[in-house]
């Protein structure tokens, strides 16, 4: 008996890598970079490679706690990340469920009741002359158990490529959960730039209109002393009211990017983000970032790690199509009691074991048009996949060269800052000392306008460079609690 245990427990082992090596079908291999166009090296930039820990937590090299705090909320209570984890989950079943169907499926069932039986018959009369039916009439008990058993044995492999696409399917999760964590954490950052920004614009308006507001009631004097025309006090109360005009615009927008903050965090507009409305210097950038090579992009992006999953489940899908156009074969038992009386229900047990062989023999074409549907579908993810890596490729190229502007025009616009501030304050003192006419200093003063906008939204611009440069090399995602498993 112990051999016989030991014969049968070695055949159960052996059966999955026997089936599995008669499994319908192509067998997946991923393609290597050459088949994907994949160059050498980007054409801008440094090709160090990045590390994990400087994408996993690319935001704190920016030194803003308070992005870093907004960040954490929006990791643990950002909707659209719950809504993933929840399709994690469902995926996470559906392997389950295909890894099921390798077992025997048991079911029982189990009845009792109760029978009534009516007999019909004459009549009679007793001696004192009663009349008597002689029919007869009875209750009855019976009780049934059962059993019964099937279990698909997976000759063709239709049950192992149906659990390999779930698996591939269940790392594409993984790998989409990633992504929309990574997007997420990217807007988030975005918003919280372009608040800083805008309380920036905010600060220079006012600090304008201040100034503007001087030189109004100094062409004002000027004009009551008879000194100048109202040609310049009306150019100065246009340029103050054009300036004033500018404030509620920005004002809306920096309530547009707090309100995008709360909902990103998971929490409604107004309240959550009170705190933020206490302005703040925009981050500043750090200097040197390693981009790595484009190989390097495949690994880091989840966009295209989850492509290149779906690809796998597709090309597993073909050998379900193929399997269901051979035999199939099924094994089947029951096992099973009946009785009138529940203390002898188990007096008598019957059963049986059957077997079953199944081929679709004529279906107009049907099953093989699964199998050609099914390879198209899969030329289509290899397409969608080949298209993920060059939009990848397109991102950091592009995010490179956003940044390498970005700091250009700071740094030009860092000298016309300081050259506009010192013909504004030159302007300001010759007109009034009434050495130069007040389009001059309106001239002056517009320019220096322009020059403080300018040079803040280029700070902005480049921390917003850096944002979208990691979220192209697929930053923000390799510190999850449950990375995706590709096995």
């Amino acid at each position: 008996m112990r051999y016989r245990i030991s014969l049968i427990s070695g055949t159960a082992l052996l059966l999955p890598a026997l089936l599995a090596a008669c499994a319908a079908g192509p067998d997946y291999r991923a393609p290597q970079g050459a088949t994907l166009g994949l160059p050498a090296a980007y054409s801008q930039g440094s090709g160090a490679p990045a590390s994990d820990a400087d994408l996993a937590s690319w935001w704190t090299r920016l030194n803003d706690p308070t992005l870093t705090s907004l960040i954490d909320q929006a990791i643990v209570n950002n909707l659209d990340i719950v809504q993933a984890q929840a399709r994690l989950r469902q995926a996470r079943e559906a392997l389950r469920q295909a890894n099921a169907s390798f077992l025997p499926q048991i079911s029982g069932s189990s009845s009792g009741g109760k029978n009534y039986r009516s007999q019909a018959g004459g009549t009679r009369v007793d001696d004192s002359g009663n009349v008597i039916s002689t029919g007869a009439s009875k209750w009855s008990s019976t009780y049934s158990l059962g059993a019964n058993a099937s279990w698909q044995i997976d000759l063709f492999g239709e049950l192992s490529r149906t659990a390999e696409a779930a698996r591939a399917d269940l790392a594409a999760s993984g790998y989409d959960l990633a992504n929309v964590r990574m997007t997420i954490l990217s807007e988030l950052a975005t918003n919280y730039v372009q608040a800083r920004l805008a309380q920036e614009q905010l600060r220079i308006a006012r600090e304008s209109q201040a100034v503007q507001q001087d030189n109004y009631n100094i062409a004002n004097w000027r004009l009551q002393a008879g000194l100048v025309s109202s040609l310049d006090e009306q150019q100065a109360r246009a340029q103050l009211a054009q300036t004033k005009a500018t404030i509620p615009q920005i004002e809306a927008g920096l309530r547009g990017s707090l309100n995008r903050i709360a909902v990103l965090t998971g929490q409604a507009p107004g309240d959550a983000t009170r705190a933020l409305e206490t302005p703040a210097p925009i981050p500043v950038a750090s200097t040197q970032i390693a981009i790595g090579i484009p190989a390097d992009t495949l690994r880091q992006r989840p966009d295209v790690r989850s492509a290149e999953r779906a690809l796998a489940a597709a090309t597993a899908r073909i050998g379900v199509a193929q399997a269901q156009l051979y035999p199939s074969l099924g094994i089947s038992g029951n096992i099973g009691t009946t009785s009138n009386a529940f203390s002898d229900l188990f007096s008598l047990i019957t059963g049986g074991v059957f077997a079953n062989v199944a081929q679709t023999i004529f279906d107009g074409g049907r099953l093989q048009s699964q199998v050609r549907a099914q390879k198209a579908a899969t030329d289509a993810a290899f397409a969608a996949y080949k298209q993920s890596v060059l939009t990848a490729l397109e991102d950091v190229e592009n995010a490179m060269a956003q940044l390498t502007s970005a700091r250009a025009r700071k740094a030009e616009f860092a000298v016309a800052y300081d050259a506009s501030n010192n013909a504004a304050i030159l302007a300001r003192s010759q007109y009034q000392a009434g050495l130069t006419d007040f389009q001059t200093l309106l001239t002056s003063e517009s320019a220096l306008l322009n020059a403080r906008n300018s040079l803040a939204s280029a700070q902005s611009d480049e921390v917003l460079a850096i944002a979208q440069l990691y979220n192209a090399l697929g930053g923000g995602w390799q510190s999850m609690d449950n990375r995706p498993n590709e096995q």
